[in-house]
């Protein structure tokens, strides 16, 4: 391949978009517990906001329920008044320097809610793809301007960006479907 652009580095910043995607997805919660849920928590720690996972560490002892074990017993009040103002909720119940987080059978609207909040991620990590697709192909454009490369080259690679934004964009619904699967199980 002569000059234009590099194609790894774009399949890098697409692979990122996904990755970004899934963590996303994670920290939805499904009926079941999960460590992720509580990723987006950040506790007043020592004058600073640190996550949750910084000053305790998250358990999933029961298929409903979250242990959670803080590693400095005057951080405890902290960390429950965190998970109750993260909106996520969960109420935990402390018990001594443990809390533990019974998590509530989700209901119908609330499992909608959800989907739509996965579609709204879906549609971020879109966006970030297509943007990438985006700078590829003004590149491409840039470099047949100055000369760099012919105008079958830049088609060539043009056609292999969109080939690649393609795959990317269906490997986001392919997850996106699965999540949309997971939320809606009764």
């Amino acid at each position: 391949m002569s000059e234009g652009i590099d194609i790894k580095e774009l399949k890098r910043r697409m692979d990122g978009a996904i990755s970004a995607f899934k963590h996303d997805i994670a920290s939805l919660r499904t009926g079941r517990a999960s460590a992720n849920i509580l990723d987006p928590v950040m506790v007043e720690a020592y004058g600073s906001r640190v996550p949750l996972n910084q000053v305790a560490n998250v358990t999933v002892p029961e298929p409903r329920m979250l242990g959670i074990s803080v590693w400095d017993k005057s951080m405890v009040n902290a960390v429950d008044r965190a998970i109750r103002e993260a909106n996520l909720g969960l109420n935990p119940i402390i018990d001594g320097q443990n809390l533990r987080i019974p998590l509530p059978e989700l209901n119908e609207e609330r499992r909608k809610s959800l989907v739509k909040v996965a579609h709204d991620y879906a549609e971020k990590s879109k966006v970030a793809i297509r943007h990438v697709r985006r700078d590829g192909m003004d590149g491409l454009k840039k470099a047949e301007k100055d000369g760099a490369i012919g105008q079958d080259e830049s088609r060539a690679q043009s056609d292999r960006v969109q080939k690649m934004t393609d795959e990317t964009i269906s490997e986001v619904d392919r997850l996106l479907g699965e999540k949309e699967k997971e939320i809606m199980q009764v």
